[in-house]
């Protein structure tokens, strides 16, 4: 009897092979739907990102305010700048017989001489003049003026003047262009004969409006419901990973770690191949500048992507096997279990110290505070209960230790 037992115990019938058989094979469909929904969830979060800086960079009037004063106070930009505003008086304005004007009977004849011989002074005074906070509003000025009227035009309201059928979008810079010939001491009457297209900058033609209407209509759309659906199937991936949790948020989090990368990448590339087809070779330390400057808020959202998946793949290593981990755990261990109100207290004074830093957007605005708020509450309970399996009553005694799930 005892020997059919035996046989019985190391010999398995096939139906109960075949039984072990298909859990196994059920936990490796559900391993690579979790894979699965972690790469699309990553590939949709690129473009929410993305979607994301176009919807606060480009579209958000008072940050392309800011990126504008950035741009001017830029020694490049205002090198560039000022070649582009001196060219411009001289091309439209007769700067000779405007100083011919000015000089007395005997020095008329020098005036083209003179012209000529002030253009490059006239460009190393253009520089310094940028430098001076009226000029430089102007400039801040003249690039609100144009942003918000290529919003109105993108966002499709009407009442301004410009429409996809007729219209055209430009920076205008003829009040640069007329402060600088003042300066230059070029009479008012020679001034007043400025054509009214000096110093205008074509930003968006007709025909190009309605292609970009459609594309921020949906940029509207997406930056929010695409950030709902990145997070809905990371918490999907999440729920569905009983038994190994814990690696999927290892995983995840170091997803977030290569969508910031990616996005700190394709930011660098381009930029290099934007400023390589719009501008000539002499404007591309400029054009470089005004991009990095531009797309600031893009790199802020890569590296606070990074920073989020960091932080993931430390909390799921703090909860994981090794002896460090279990060390740490064990010395707070004894707070988590009996003294609860110490450890949300001061888990709570860190959350705080963080939404005062502000360090990343999401530290800036109620949802954001919220959403992270919910994540670390839920990380508490669940080394709590970790907390609890491994050592009961808060023991630190090491028996405990050897219950803990394999990696």
């Amino acid at each position: 009897m005892d020997h059919d037992a035996s046989v019985t115990k190391t010999a398995p019938a096939p139906d109960a092979v075949g039984a072990d058989r298909v859990p196994e094979r059920m936990r490796g469909r559900r391993r690579a739907l979790i894979w699965t929904l972690i790469v699309l969830a990553s590939l949709i979060g690129l473009a929410s990102i993305l979607t994301t800086w176009v919807h606060r960079q480009m579209l958000d009037n008072q940050s392309w305010k800011d990126a504008s004063a950035r741009v001017i106070e830029n020694p490049q930009v205002q090198n560039a700048l000022s070649v582009y505003l001196v060219n411009q008086l001289y091309d439209n304005v007769d700067v000779a017989s405007g100083l011919q004007q000015r000089l007395p009977n005997n020095l008329k004849p020098l005036a083209p001489s003179v012209a000529a011989a002030l253009r490059q002074p006239a460009t190393d005074g253009v520089k310094r003049l940028l430098d001076a906070p009226r000029v430089q509003q102007l400039w801040i000025n003249a690039s609100a003026a144009a942003h918000e009227k290529l919003v109105n035009v993108l966002e499709n309201k009407t009442g301004h003047g410009i429409s996809t059928g007729n219209g055209v979008v430009t920076l205008n810079l003829s009040e640069l262009v007329t402060e600088i010939g003042t300066q230059l001491g070029l009479p008012a009457s020679a001034l007043a004969k400025i054509p009214p297209n000096t110093g205008v900058i074509t930003v968006m033609r007709s025909d190009q409006l309605s292609a970009a209407q459609t594309a921020v209509q949906g940029v509207r759309v997406l930056s929010t419901g695409l950030l709902v659906l990145v997070l809905g199937l990371f918490a999907l991936a999440i729920y569905l990973a009983r038994g190994e949790r814990r690696q999927t948020l290892r995983n995840i989090g170091f997803a977030f770690v290569l969508v910031g990368l990616t996005v700190l990448v394709v930011r660098r590339v381009a930029g290099n191949v934007a400023v390589d087809a719009l501008t000539a070779p002499q404007g591309e330390p400029a054009g470089r500048q005004a991009w990095l400057i531009g797309s600031e808020i893009l790199s802020q959202i890569g590296w606070a992507t990074i920073l989020y998946g960091a932080i993931a793949v430390a909390g799921s290593v703090f909860a994981g096997p090794t002896a460090a981990a279990t060390g740490l755990r064990r010395r707070v261990a004894p707070v988590l279990n009996e003294r609860p109100g110490i450890a949300w207290a001061a888990v709570g004074t860190v959350f705080l110290l963080l939404v005062l830093w502000g360090g990343t957007h999401a530290l800036r605005t109620w949802w954001g505070i919220l959403l992270l708020g919910a994540v670390i509450a839920i990380g508490v309970v669940a080394l709590r209960h970790q907390t609890a399996r491994e050592f009961p009553g808060g023991e630190l005694g090491g028996a405990a230790t050897d219950e803990v799930a394999p990696a």
